[in-house]
């Protein structure tokens, strides 16, 4: 959700496919992010269009419009970013140059069938609410 004075630059740099948000927030507590050349550790600072953020200081592209993705989960594979036992996951199985995404919901290892993917974390918990 947009705030009148723009997004938090946690979930900015989330969208943006830097980081989880979570990771973004530790990015931001190890001073490792600049918004318009200013450092940045809180993670309930607003970004709005035009300003520039710095990741170690390399300038961050601005995120992309939410986008979802349809995809034909086969048997076998985990919906998970990492699998403790080694496993393969869905999202090792993505074509290389996609954006950072979510599963909205998940299958089971041996489940087969359509699962939705996107670039916005707000949007997949809204799509799994009933």
């Amino acid at each position: 959700m947009h705030h009148s004075q723009g997004e938090r630059i946690a979930k900015w740099l989330s969208r943006a496919g830097v980081s989880s948000r979570r990771s973004a927030e530790r990015l931001l507590a190890e001073g490792r992010v600049r918004l318009n050349n200013t450092l940045v550790t809180h993670p309930a600072t607003f970004v709005t269009k035009g300003d520039i953020v710095q990741v170690n200081g390399i300038v961050v592209d601005e995120p992309e419009r939410t986008r979802l993705w349809r995809y034909h989960k086969p048997p076998g594979i985990v919906t998970t970013h990492r699998d403790p036992e080694g496993r393969p996951t869905v999202f090792e199985k993505l074509p290389a140059g996609m954006p950072r995404v979510v599963s909205v919901g998940r299958l089971d290892l041996n489940s087969e069938g359509l699962l939705l993917l996107t670039n916005d974390g707000a949007l997949a918990r809204q799509l799994e609410l009933p």
